[in-house]
């Protein structure tokens, strides 16, 4: 079974699992400040869950791709949503400053 590493938790969880949904069903969050509230619940639109993340991991989707060229993101910033990541083998997440994650 994969491990994410995140905040100083280490959580097992089933190959393919999404991240988001893994670090929801242990207590923690990949959210910063009112973005815990206001949130897309994991469609992949409102690209609040960004995080950084090493390890193995599926391939970004079209949906995602896209959300990461708008601001405050872009493809060079080196971040995954979290709601659109599988879980592939251990991972190490890092969640990034600002309302969005994307100061990593």
């Amino acid at each position: 079974m994969p491990t994410v590493y995140y905040e100083g938790e280490e959580i097992e969880c089933e190959e393919g699992a999404v991240l988001r949904d893994v670090l929801r069903e242990a207590g923690l969050s990949v959210y910063n400040g009112k973005s815990e509230q206001f949130n897309c619940r994991g469609m992949g639109s409102c690209g609040t869950c960004a995080v950084k993340v090493e390890g193995e991991v599926s391939e970004p989707g079209k949906k995602e791709k896209a959300r990461l060229w708008f601001p405050p993101h872009h493809p060079s910033h080196d971040v995954r949503l979290a709601c659109q990541t599988r879980v592939k083998g251990d991972v190490t997440v890092t969640k990034g400053r600002g309302l969005w994650g994307q100061h990593v």
